[in-house]
């Protein structure tokens, strides 16, 4: 009964849907108090109900129900539970259906906490929000659903990939998930706001905090994505431009474009056709990204689906939302007021250079990214990579990191150039840097150093707007600025580290054996099977000597039986400048007296993460501030003024 259950749940759930979104139309264009006191309830009762259903795939997962053709396909009776819980959203049904709860429970969170939006602007939010629901509740009921029942039960389940299992990635879609939906609430937020034409400040500081939450989710599952493809495909890379890597930086720059926009808009009212645009195509960029993964359109490690027809009704739905919401944006803009104006030299002036270099880059990755599909809809084939992106982008995020050091240092409305004077600092830490490397490690080449360089200037610039204020007064969202972008200077050096100084050894060795990476001495001590819970593997035991300092590594390769597939499991040595990489295979079914060994030295790699995290909690605390103001607050109607 828990799968009828689950559907159940399911199918009221998006009754309710379908209610709210008479209820929110009602309510915006009537203005009815009776249809705007009925859209709160309804929201919340939409979002429990959905929670329900995926509490209810939970559980079938967890006990590993058989009789569900879903839980046949993707799990087995022997995996650990981590990972038949994981199971849950590691498929194409299951991740459809937590992509509709957090949506749906998005709602329930703008019905329960946006207390201050008039009846006419929270009916036409919800209207849009339940609008979105809607499209999905179809996919999943009509095309994929998960509660489908099989008969009769097999005695053990197909499994789940073993990529997959691993708590990384366990984790990795569910962050990534409230991200993309998170942009859906900044998505309905611009829609009512175009309905309305209630677009200025008291708009763009309702919807900060749900942008600066779908931004810190997406950069949390961004960072954790890099990190889980760094050590568990064993390849000895961080980031390979695989298209459902750039579906998920998409809708990030998009975001990291509108989070600044919106804080013009809020703090100097200016740039309103620019950032109901920009969260327009951040959500288009989730949608898009949804797509890609979803569509089974792309052959990725990250990509489960291989349905084109399933494929087409999310493609039908983003080109019906995206559609819908440009043609409302082209009838309605003209209707909105123009914002206040500023000169180039200015706090605002930086904002746009700061949006213009995060447009091009989404530009190149959306280009780079689509154009094999198209060129193989036409009958063609090409072939996209890591040359192309990294020629195209790195340029541009150079200056992009430039832009970030003067920005924050400019006045708003206008400034003078005598302020740039307080750039000396940042251009000292530059120089040094600069001529550090130059004389050190010319070796590394022209673009890691420069990038060096201006991690060096950006790290010291991020601290100076602190410069002169009460630190203990310092409003939080100042802090989580400055936090934010030193994270960025943080995980461009060592991107740049890791790039130009990384050392590779590729050896066959026999045990008793020693080879030398960088300035590391590691022998092979043995080579013996080991047994796991749903595996078995060969394990390598690496001594590696620096100095004074020995430690043991144990790489793996790994066997699986359900499904049959093999996996190499990296062993990391981590040390406060960087991480030694080992990977141990069989050089073939035959030889077994000598095993391949493959080593890395990756100096100051783990800044790459340590920079990513402190980026995120920049966002929280900075969010955290945001949330706090309305609290003190309550009582003020941040719409009355828009």
């Amino acid at each position: 009964m828990i799968a009828e259950t689950g559907l159940a749940a399911l199918w009221l759930s998006a009754a309710l849907a379908l209610l709210q979104a008479f209820a929110g139309l009602g309510s915006w264009k009537s203005a009815s108090p009776a249809l705007a006191s009925l859209t709160r309830p309804v929201a919340v009762a939409q979002g429990a109900l959905c929670l329900l259903a995926f509490g209810c795939l939970l559980w079938m997962f967890a006990v590993t129900d058989l009789s569900v053709l879903l839980v046949a396909s993707n799990s087995h009776i022997d995996k650990p539970m981590i990972f038949k819980i994981a199971g849950a959203w590691g498929n194409h049904e299951g991740s459809m259906l937590l992509w509709v709860t957090i949506l749906t429970l998005a709602g329930a969170a703008i019905a329960l906490f946006e207390r201050r939006l008039d009846a006419q602007t929270l009916g036409a939010t919800l209207f849009a929000q339940s609008l979105l629901a809607l499209g999905f509740f179809a996919f999943l009921l009509f095309s994929s659903n998960p509660f489908e029942r099989l008969n009769p039960a097999p005695p053990s389940g197909a499994g789940l990939n073993p990529l997959l299992q691993d708590i990384g990635l366990a984790l990795h879609p569910p962050t990534l998930y409230i991200g993309y939906v998170g942009l859906s609430v900044a998505f309905s937020f611009a829609v009512a706001a175009l309905l309305t034409g209630k677009v200025g400040p008291a708009f763009a500081r309702a919807m900060r905090p749900w942008v600066l939450l779908a931004w810190i989710f997406l950069t949390l599952g961004i960072a954790a994505g890099s990190y889980w493809a760094y050590y568990e495909l064993g390849w000895g890379g961080w980031w390979f431009w695989d298209p459902v890597e750039n579906a998920s930086l998409m809708p990030w720059l998009a975001a990291t474009a509108l989070l600044h926009s919106v804080a013009v808009l809020a703090n100097r009212d200016a740039l309103r056709a620019w950032t109901i645009m920009l969260a327009l195509v951040a959500f288009a960029m989730s949608m898009a990204g949804t797509f890609l993964v979803r569509s089974g359109i792309l052959t990725s490690v990250h990509a489960f689906a291989v349905d084109p027809e399933r494929g087409a009704f999310i493609l039908t739905l983003l080109l019906l939302y995206v559609g819908s919401a440009l043609t409302l944006f082209a009838l309605r803009i003209g209707s909105v007021k123009e914002g206040k104006q500023f000169t180039l030299l200015s706090r605002e002036g930086g904002i746009v250079a700061n949006n213009i270099f995060l447009s091009v880059i989404l530009a190149i990755v959306l280009m780079g990214t689509m154009a094999p599909l198209v060129a193989e809809a036409m009958g063609d084939k090409i072939s996209v990579g890591p040359p192309y992106f990294n020629k195209a982008t790195v340029p541009i995020a150079l200056l992009l990191m430039l832009a970030l050091m003067v920005g924050p240092l400019l006045r708003w409305r206008r400034d003078d150039k005598a302020r740039l004077k307080r750039l000396f600092a940042p251009a000292i830490a530059a120089v040094v840097a600069a001529v550090l490397f130059a004389i050190s490690s010319p070796e590394a080449g022209f673009w890691p150093i420069l990038a060096l360089v201006l991690s060096a200037g950006l790290g010291v610039a991020s601290f100076l707007p602190l410069f002169g204020r009460n630190l203990l007064r310092t409003p939080l969202p100042i802090w989580g600025m400055v936090i934010a972008h030193f994270g960025l200077a943080v995980s461009v050096a060592g991107m740049a580290a890791e790039s130009g100084w990384t050392t590779e050894k590729l050896s066959a060795l026999r045990p008793g054996e020693t080879v030398s990476v960088a300035n590391w001495t590691v022998t092979l001590e043995d080579v013996a099977p080991v047994v796991g819970d749903n595996w078995v593997a060969i394990e390598g035991r690496l001594s590696a000597k620096r100095g004074n300092f020995t430690a043991l590594l144990k790489p793996q390769t790994r066997q699986f039986s359900n499904p049959e597939q093999q996996t190499s499991e990296a062993a990391l040595l981590t040390r406060w400048d960087g991480q030694l990489y080992a990977v141990v295979a069989p050089i073939s079914e035959t030889e077994l007296s000598r095993w391949q060994v493959r080593l890395w030295w990756k100096p100051f790699v783990t800044l790459i993460w340590f920079g990513g995290g402190l980026i995120a909690l920049g966002g929280l605390i900075a969010l955290l501030g945001r949330i706090k103001l309305p609290v003190r607050k309550k009582n003020e109607n941040p719409w009355v003024s828009a």
